[in-house]
């Protein structure tokens, strides 16, 4: 009878490559922990630069009174649903030497 050896192929001098489980989980903990993070700021950017939009477009018009710049406020707030931590109230509405219409506003909200 004849012997057969089998050789095994040589190990790999880099080491092996991959992602074991424990890595796995951690990395699938990090995304998930920066997705939820993500979910819960986008809404309030994406609010505050609709008010900034919004702001511009009403100073742009340049409109003749401060009542007539709260109302076209009012007015965006009904179409631009994502306006809600600021109402026409909260807006300072001036003049400037120019008879030009400067807009104003706070925004702070916690996350």
């Amino acid at each position: 009878m004849l012997s057969r050896r089998h050789s095994l192929p040589s190990p790999d001098p880099r080491g092996q490559r991959g992602l074991t489980l424990i890595g796995l989980l951690f990395w699938g903990a990090v995304i998930a922990m920066l997705a939820v993070v993500g979910m819960k700021i986008f809404p309030t950017v994406l609010e505050y630069y609709t008010i900034q939009r919004v702001v511009d477009r009403i100073a742009a018009s340049n409109p003749a009174t401060v009542p007539a710049a709260r109302s076209e406020f009012d007015q965006a707030t009904i179409t631009e649903y994502s306006i809600q931590s600021i109402k026409s109230g909260d807006l300072q509405v001036t003049k400037d030497g120019n008879d030009k219409v400067v807009i104003e506003f706070a925004y702070d909200k916690e996350i």
